[in-house]
Order: C-alpha cells, then sequence, then structure tokens
C-alpha cells in the first residue's frame, strides 16, 4: 500500500510538470527503504511513460521549437550518461546529501522565481 500511495502522489506531482522524481525518490529511500541508486533508477523507468505523454502533447500544441531539439537530445544523452557513471560511483548517502541539496537548491529557486 505504500509503494501504491508513493506512485499515486508522485503522478499527481508529475502531471503538474513538478518533477515527481522530488516526491518519488525521496519517498523511496525513506519508506521502502531503498538505496539511493536504486530509488533513482526507478525515478528513471517511471520518468519514460510520463515524457512520451508530455512530448505527443507538447507536439500536438505546437509548443516545440524542432531547430533546438538535436542539440538538446544530445545534450542530455551526454549528460545522462555521465550522471549515470557517476551516481554508480558515488556511496549512496553521499548521493543522498548530494540530492538533498539538489532538491533544497530547486526548492528555493522556485519559491523566489517571479513568473
Amino acid at each position: 500500500m505504500k509503494l501504491f500511495i508513493i506512485g499515486l502522489l508522485s503522478g499527481i506531482i508529475s502531471g503538474m510538470g513538478i518533477g515527481g522524481g522530488a516526491i518519488l525518490i525521496p519517498s523511496l529511500v525513506i519508506f521502502a527503504n531503498l538505496e539511493q541508486q536504486q530509488a533513482q533508477g526507478i525515478n528513471l523507468i517511471v520518468f519514460i511513460p510520463v515524457s512520451i505523454v508530455a512530448l505527443v502533447i507538447h507536439i500536438r500544441e505546437k509548443n516545440i521549437e524542432f531547430k533546438y531539439t538535436k542539440w538538446i537530445i544530445l545534450g542530455g544523452i551526454v549528460s545522462t550518461i555521465a550522471g549515470a557513471l557517476i551516481a554508480i560511483k558515488l556511496n549512496p548517502n553521499s548521493l543522498r546529501k548530494y540530492f538533498a541539496i539538489f532538491l533544497l537548491f530547486i526548492g528555493i529557486y522556485e519559491f523566489f522565481k517571479k513568473e
């Protein structure tokens, strides 16, 4: 039941465009007793269908400027591989602390950003 609730909350947050990983990863580490690397791996797997749905919707709404996509995709692939290699080598406790700091900065940014 815990995993269902974690998935439900993560899905709702993802649907809002906030990023479900901010809920999913800490929840899996704290409540499901998974290692940080396992939680981040699960988050990546969950992200695939969510991103496909979002991509289809954005293409339908003509929100994508395709002249920039090849550079964004290339940068995403390179940084994903680099990030995965770094995450595998890090101690799970260190990775958890770095992720917490990252979430803190994202939270501060979101709090003070002006729209």
